[in-house]
């Protein structure tokens, strides 16, 4: 019954699901870019000081700092994705992939500092004085005009898609790389792996936001300095070769190789729809996730919030996919017919090996994907709190926290190809309705921009 449905989900992908992504993530992203005047380049500066505390106030409303909202989300976003999807999407859709990675990298940017924006301007406070927000409180209250009653109903289709998608983005597809890395590591069989696994997420999300977001600032500087060394070591070793690689990258973008070992997409189509795929799988722009996060930050500016939250893509796709992929494809690795994490295991141990450290790789490559996928974990169950809270209350936390773990280990036990497919579809229920509210919100997202640059120039002028 599994395969089968597999396979029904896989149809989806393919003829639906992935072409509906392409023919609005995309335009979206570059209607937004344009329309704002490339805001997440000219206001990169001004993101990292207002992460830096430049402007903050203990007195301004919310739970948590900038920097703490922007290490929630960068948790949750900076996971699988990062290490075993940049290798799913150059082992389906060649080199090429990478580049249309980076356009979905950049365009997110946008993407992102709008739906966080959105979600910071019609957040609700909860009777307990903690704060709520997202997707569904600006389809309700933002599009409240324009659709009538069906803005509600859009809000519920999303916040319905919110919690089938937390349990596969940023849970199934998480555990079950995890136990994989695990077993081709060490042999550490998934029952127990998963076992482990699930106790030890129970365990933190039942502290809820607070107790999430301490541990995600401490887990990310640590997993970014680990994994990002380990890269630039390979890096630093193959270094003659890396303008060569950046070549390949954009020329089989528009002229994809014929198809190597695993590589069975032939066409530019089939390049950048993997690499869009697993770019927004990657970094989650314009799929309503992270925006849950960061309504909970304190500013009484929305775009602030929304200039933080542009970072995001910057990090997770433009430096960290960027760094695997250099490293996947300048070893070789690529070409191997290897799928998943072996394929970058292979590649670390390409690098290493040829300095004569033997064995290292497998341990780089496990350390730093179970760090990555416990800490997306950890953040995606905040997000569906959020929306089983939006649709039936508080009383919907503690259940969700059970059905969230037990699809842990659903995740754990599941094959890799049942887990991805699942994963791609709920991507798509999530993201469609979002960039849809957020084209209708333009005349709102304006106004934020104008509103806030002109407090800005108004205080330096005093």
């Amino acid at each position: 019954m599994i395969e089968t449905l597999n396979e029904w989900i896989k149809a989806y992908n393919e003829y639906i699901g992935g072409y509906l992504i392409l023919a609005l993530l995309l335009p979206t992203g570059i209607f937004f870019t344009i329309k704002f005047r490339f805001l997440q380049i000219t206001k990169f500066g001004h993101a990292f000081k207002i992460v830096a505390g430049k402007f903050s106030k203990k007195s301004e409303p919310g739970d948590i700092s900038h920097f703490k909202a922007l290490t929630t989300a960068l948790s949750a976003t900076v996971g699988t994705g990062n290490i075993v999807g940049v290798s799913l999407a150059i082992n389906y859709g060649g080199p090429g992939a990478v580049f249309w990675l980076w356009v979905t990298g950049f365009l997110g940017m946008m993407l992102k500092l709008v739906e966080c924006t959105l979600a910071h301007k019609f957040r609700r406070t909860n009777a307990d004085g903690s704060v709520s927000g997202g997707p569904m409180y600006y389809m309700e209250f933002g599009l409240k005009e324009q659709l009538g009653r069906f803005a509600k109903v859009l809000a519920v289709i999303f916040s319905v898609a919110a919690i089938l998608c937390s349990l596969g983005t940023g849970n199934m597809a998480q555990s079950n790389s995890m136990t994989d890395v695990l077993f081709v590591n060490y042999q550490i069989l998934p029952l127990y792996s998963g076992l482990i696994i699930t106790f030890l997420v129970f365990l933190i999300i039942i502290g809820g936001l607070k107790r999430i977001a301490d541990v995600t600032s401490k887990l990310v500087p640590l997993m970014a300095i680990f994994y990002l060394t380990s890269t630039f070591i390979v890096l630093g070793i193959f270094i003659k070769e890396i303008p060569s690689t950046f070549y390949l990258i954009v020329s089989d973008a528009f002229t994809p190789s014929a198809a190597t070992g695993g590589f069975i997409g032939s066409t530019i189509i089939m390049t950048m729809v993997w690499g869009i795929r697993r770019g927004l799988f990657s970094n989650e722009a314009g799929q309503g996730s992270a925006p849950m996060a960061h309504a909970a930050a304190k500013t009484d500016y929305p775009l602030r919030e929304g200039l933080v939250s542009s970072l995001e893509p910057f990090i997770d796709t433009i430096v960290i996919c960027t760094l695997t992929a250099l490293v996947v494809i300048i070893s070789g690795a690529w070409s191997s017919g290897i799928a998943g994490v072996g394929m970058t295991v292979l590649a670390f141990e390409s690098g290493f090996s040829s300095i004569g450290v033997i064995g290292i790789a497998k341990h780089v490559v496990a350390f730093s994907l179970l760090l990555f996928a416990f800490s997306t974990i950890i953040s995606w169950s905040y997000y569906g709190t959020r929306a089983a809270q939006y649709l039936a209350g508080d009383k919907a936390i503690r259940p969700y926290y059970y059905l969230y773990c037990l699809f842990v280990f659903f995740g754990c036990i599941w094959s890799l190809d049942i887990v991805w497919n699942i994963v791609d579809m709920l991507i798509t229920f999530m993201t469609i309705p979002n960039l849809i509210a957020l084209l209708l919100l333009t005349p709102v997202m304006k106004k934020e921009i104008d509103t806030y640059f002109i407090s800005m120039r108004n205080k330096l002028q005093r």
